[in-house]
């Protein structure tokens, strides 16, 4: 089992997850940030920390969400596990999900 980051983290990105993972699975595209779900230990520290309750256990995605366990497993499929996000740098491609959202406005806050 993973943790999943969902389309809440779209033109968002804050990061506070990737300060707190342990293991650094957490991987960055241009307009979302993914979790690796081969390097991901299942530890919940990211959950918490989110500003946009982007980030769901797989088991408790809803409904309307759920697509997102595929977006970001296939997010790794050409990249592989390359064991952590630093190694990779980034921004990375987003998946083409989340490459054909709208762009979010900024509400200036």
């Amino acid at each position: 089992m993973t943790y999943v980051i969902t389309e809440a983290c779209v033109d968002v990105k804050d990061k506070a997850c990737v300060d707190e993972c342990p293991v650094d699975c957490i991987y960055e595209g241009e307009r979302a940030l993914y979790i690796h779900p081969d390097e991901c230990v299942d530890c919940g520290a990211c959950e918490p920390v989110c500003p946009v309750e982007a980030i769901y256990y797989e088991d408790d995605l809803p409904g309307r969400l759920a697509g997102y366990r595929a977006v970001n497993t296939e997010f790794f499929a050409e990249l592989g596990s390359p064991g952590g996000a630093k190694s990779v740098g980034g921004p990375l491609a987003d998946h083409a999900v989340v490459a054909a959202l709208p762009l979010k406005q900024a509400t200036g806050e």
